[in-house]
């Protein structure tokens, strides 16, 4: 058993965790949490894409002046759809002004105009 303390003993109640178990923090809920959305000049999005109609969804928020990462490991393995898909982002972030760049594995990042993405890694004796 683990004991729970902080923010795992207020969202969950127990004094304990069972070994071996998980929380699943995308349904814990913070105080204070999403009320700056509507005032924020910029959010940053997960899109999830399950199929090449998703791309349009969006690329409509980054259109809105999101900054979106994108999920496709569910069309990952369809290189014809992922083709597709880049040259579908490139042509959003062409006529945005904005900028389109793999992150990781299965993970793109598309910005609105003037954010542009930096394509060096900074490592740790970068930031010394």
């Amino acid at each position: 058993m683990l004991a729970k303390r902080g923010l795992l003993r207020r969202h969950h109640g127990d004094d304990t965790l069972e070994e071996g178990s998980f929380l699943d923090l995308g349904n814990m809920e913070f105080d204070g949490e999403g009320e700056g959305l509507a005032t924020a000049r910029a959010v940053v999005r997960l899109a999830e894409v399950l199929r090449f109609d998703d791309i349009h969804a969006a690329a409509k928020l980054a259109y809105g002046g999101d900054i979106v990462f994108i999920d496709y490991t569910s069309i990952a393995n369809d290189p014809n759809t992922v083709r597709r898909m880049s040259v579908d982002l490139k042509n959003v972030a062409k006529d945005l002004g904005g900028d389109v760049a793999g992150i990781a594995k299965n993970l793109l990042c598309l910005t609105p105009g003037g954010v542009k993405i930096d394509r060096q890694k900074i490592r740790p004796e970068m930031l010394r």
